[in-house]
């Protein structure tokens, strides 16, 4: 388990970014923090590891954005607005997992028992007014 402290949105997606350079392919990424915390930053800096130029945005009314001009594809759900793990399935959860991409997962509480228990938690939480505290579970030490 690793915990870095950040202190401006640039940093918190250097984090992101150094936690993707390495990805393969098959990587599930679990985000936890408040609304404001961070996620979707820290999932912009996987993006950049990835390849991605595009520029990446919050899918909270989307549930679901996709990015593949990347050497990865990346797969950014965003749970806030589901009202039942079941619906995961009409949004292509499945497909995802499946896919050889990356799945990055915002709200990933509202999903219940559908999430790979092999998964990358990531906890971001305030400290103070700009800095966070990113603490990552990889699983693998």
């Amino acid at each position: 388990m690793k915990t870095i402290i950040t202190h401006d949105p640039s940093e918190t997606a250097a984090v992101g970014e150094n936690l993707a350079k390495s990805f393969t392919g098959g990587e599930v990424v679990l985000l936890y923090g408040d609304l404001g915390a961070g996620k979707t930053a820290f999932v912009g800096g996987m993006a950049r590891a990835l390849g991605i130029t595009s520029r990446v945005t919050s899918p909270t009314f989307t549930i679901l954005n996709s990015y593949l001009s990347g050497r990865l594809p990346l797969y950014h759900f965003d749970l806030y607005r589901i009202q039942d793990p079941e619906e995961l399935f009409e949004l292509g959860w499945d497909d995802a997992l499946a896919s050889g991409g990356v799945v990055a997962v915002e709200w990933v509480e509202r999903a219940g028992e559908e999430v790979p228990h092999d998964a990358i938690t990531v906890t971001i939480r305030y400290r103070g007014d700009r800095e966070r505290i990113i603490t990552i579970d990889d699983r693998e030490e």
